[in-house]
């Protein structure tokens, strides 16, 4: 596997602090202006930065996500795969789920451009 420059690992290590700190603009400013973001929570894609707010305000006004890297590693084409331990809960507290995930980046000049997820 090839390896990942510290510079990527920081960036995809402070957009998890940010995501999990609720700071939309922190974590937007990461991101390329016509950024890919997949919609876990209602199924499909966003683009760009005003629809991952919109999004990720919907979400956030249901459901408390938190989501802690515990690995990350470079893919022969670049990508990179960090896998995660995603808890949601419901704005009460309730325990939603509780799982390991892996969220796969493309960046394009040090900046998130694509996101999807898989098991």
């Amino acid at each position: 596997m090839p390896e990942v420059a510290a510079e990527t690992r920081e960036l995809l290590a402070a957009a998890y602090r940010e995501f999990n700190a609720r700071d939309i603009e922190g974590i937007l400013g990461r991101m390329a202006d016509d950024v890919e973001w997949p919609k876990a929570w209602e199924g499909g894609y966003v683009h760009g930065r005003a629809a991952v707010r919109d999004y990720w305000s919907r979400q956030w006004a249901e459901v408390r996500p938190t989501v802690t890297p515990v690995g990350l590693a470079g893919l022969p084409d670049g990508r990179v795969d960090v896998t995660v331990h995603q808890v949601v809960r419901s704005l009460n507290g309730a325990l939603l789920s509780d799982s390991t995930v892996h969220h796969v980046y493309r960046l394009d000049n040090g900046r998130i451009a694509h996101m999807e997820i898989g098991e």
